[in-house]
């Protein structure tokens, strides 16, 4: 989408002005992973006309393969419009034009899915599942199990004024079940599912999923394997912290205890084969923040590309961090993230120096060794 961004603060309808941007989940984790130097491809649909020429010239000039990108003679790209505050207060107004878009007219008819599939990750979004029946059987389509296919990342994205009368927590359910890595805010998961135990009642809720990535906002964020075999999954899940039910009912609503878990001793239930891989924890960064849309995005971007890296799962937490503090730094959707021996000293720093790290503006634009000396007194 094209995004309006606010020239000063207020509502919607006292605000003068706005600032033509780009907007949209999926690309704006496709720039960030081109920015930081992967390859990259963005398959949407845009209309044919001057805003989608936007969307398609600034996305490929992020260094994305937008060769894909069909364009809709007949339907409008979408655009929306918001306020400055954040999108968690009371004030924070968003103006969705999207319906009937160019890219609400996605089905797994119209769209390649060779192209699609060809990578080595592929990012989808619960937003898109909204947007139309046709988007939401591509979703589905891209999601089903089979050989060879890429692995599925799935950010929830839980947009309740986008479902309209439509199930939205269910079908979010649905998805991220059949993803490989699932990114879900604890916030979005109560707000969808009902879901108030925290990480391992999330991780409960999601059995199938290779990674369950909880976001928990200013707390940081847990990355939790999966734990195989069904039959020792709540004894298991106790070597992640809290106490899940074992009886098939809801997921547990007991407040977790997450920390190193796996690592305190507790042993696999009887018939249990494997060991139980421990979950990964990152404290957020304390950061001077200018505007927190995009965050998420960033976030993902930052953590799958640790991921092609094949670091492990810590690294790959703060990564997710580094490359959100570049965004919440900045005042658009999309910000460039740090270098990477930049994010990777960062990213490398010893829990007491990583606490003690404080991002602003223009951190990024830095160099290594002086940022390090600057904020980690």
């Amino acid at each position: 989408m094209v995004t309006f961004l606010p020239s000063s603060p207020g509502r919607l309808a006292d605000v003068p002005a706005f600032h033509r941007s780009i907007g949209g989940a999926e690309s704006n984790v496709a720039c960030a992973l081109a920015a930081a130097g992967h390859t990259t491809r963005w398959v949407s649909r845009v209309g044919a006309d001057g805003f989608g020429d936007h969307l398609v010239e600034t996305i490929g000039a992020y260094g994305v393969d937008v060769s894909y990108v069909r364009r809709d003679p007949d339907r409008p790209t979408g655009v929306y419009f918001r306020t400055a505050g954040d999108r968690a207060g009371d004030t924070h107004e968003v103006a969705y034009y999207r319906t009937g878009s160019a890219a609400s007219a996605m089905s797994s008819a119209d769209v390649d899915l060779d192209a699609v599939r060809a990578g080595r990750v592929l990012h989808l979004s619960g937003i898109t599942a909204a947007l139309s029946s046709g988007c939401l059987d591509l979703m589905r389509e891209l999601t089903a199990p089979r050989p060879g296919r890429p692995l599925i990342s799935f950010d929830v994205n839980h947009r309740p004024g986008l479902w309209g009368e439509a199930y939205g927590p269910e079908v979010l359910l649905e998805l991220a079940r059949r993803a490989d890595v699932v990114f879900v805010g604890e916030d979005e998961a109560e707000e969808a599912w009902d879901i108030t135990g925290g990480p391992v009642a999330l991780r409960e809720a999601l059995p199938e999923p290779d990674l369950v990535v909880v976001k928990q906002g200013a707390q940081g964020a847990v990355a939790l394997p999966a734990v195989r075999g069904q039959s020792c999954l709540p004894q298991c899940l106790k070597g992640l912290g809290g106490t899940p039910r074992g009886d098939g009912g809801p997921p547990a609503r007991a407040k977790p205890r997450v920390g190193e878990g796996g690592r305190d001793g507790t042993p696999p239930s009887p018939g249990c084969d494997h060991t139980p891989r421990p979950a990964a924890t990152a404290p957020a960064l304390q950061v001077d923040v200018v505007a927190t849309t995009g965050a998420g995005d960033a976030f993902a971007a930052g953590f799958l590309s640790a991921t092609l890296r094949g670091l492990p799962l810590t690294a790959r937490l703060r990564h997710g961090h580094l490359a959100a503090a570049a965004t919440l730094t900045a005042p658009g959707d999309l910000a460039a993230p740090p270098p990477r021996p930049l994010a990777d000293r960062l990213a490398a720093l010893d829990d007491p120096a990583w606490g003690r790290l404080r991002l602003g503006p223009g951190w990024t634009d830095a160099d290594a060794e002086a940022a390090e000396e600057a904020r980690t007194p």
